[in-house]
């Protein structure tokens, strides 16, 4: 069954435009906590996570498609949840193959006014209204990053990880790329952005590329062993009618 799409308030493309009435500020000042505390109680008990980003436009049967549900597979393997922006394409692919071999699915949706629709391959979902808002829960609660190949917002999430990590807000988290043919230009240009001196060479140690899902794998493992104590967190309060 196709899954409707909800109607974007009018009020939520419009917020950029200057300054608004005080009331407008106030309420929308709301909105945003609103959302992270409803993004918050959805997501704080699903364990140690790894987040995927990738792209929403490729169909079942795609290559990267394909590469999504080994990658949601090779996650759930290791133990981890998976965690996606919840939509189709990639994300779909990921959370398909964790859902598919026990692993824990998790969608963190975004309500567009096209294009996006929550997949069925999750066990828990949140969809949120504002990017921002949407990023940070992406980011909050995974141990690593594995990008796969995508658009415009695919590289928004990237970037937006890599400044956390340049400017030492985050930092010690494996960022993966997979899938060499796809980002190889991309890594072109990030090596003439050191020829600029616009980012440091040390920069591009940031990031890891490779096509082996077993090296991928293996580079985040070792990453997560050496920086982290792995913590699975609290057990949910009846009083705050928290679910696990």
């Amino acid at each position: 069954m196709p899954v409707k799409r909800a109607i974007i308030p009018k009020a939520d493309f419009i917020f950029l435009e200057g300054p608004k009435p005080r009331s407008f500020e106030f309420f929308f000042a709301l909105k945003v906590w609103w959302q992270f505390i409803k993004g918050f109680r959805t997501l704080h008990f699903i364990g140690p996570a790894i987040t995927v980003f990738g792209g929403a436009r490729f169909k079942s049967g795609h290559e990267y498609y394909k590469l999504g549900e080994e990658v949601g597979k090779r996650i759930a393997q290791s133990g981890f949840a998976t965690v996606t922006g919840g939509g189709p394409g990639v994300m779909e692919a990921v959370n398909k193959g964790a859902f598919e071999n026990g692993g824990k699915s998790v969608g963190i949706n975004i309500l567009l006014p096209f294009e996006q629709s929550p997949n069925p391959y999750v066990h828990k979902s949140v969809t949120i209204n504002l990017f921002f808002v949407r990023k940070t829960l992406l980011l909050k609660y995974s141990y690593a990053f594995i990008v796969l190949p995508g658009g415009f917002g695919t590289l928004d999430e990237l970037f937006e990880t890599l400044t956390l990590m340049q400017t030492n807000v985050v930092h010690d988290f494996p960022v993966v790329l997979i899938g060499k043919e796809f980002w190889t230009k991309l890594f072109h240009f990030i090596d003439d952005m050191v020829a600029y001196k616009t980012i440091s060479p040390e920069d591009i140690h940031l990031i890891k590329i490779t096509d082996s899902l077993d090296e991928a794998m293996e580079y985040i493992q070792k990453d997560i062993n050496l920086n982290y104590q792995i913590k699975h967190g609290s057990k949910p309060l009846w009083w705050l009618f928290e679910k696990s």
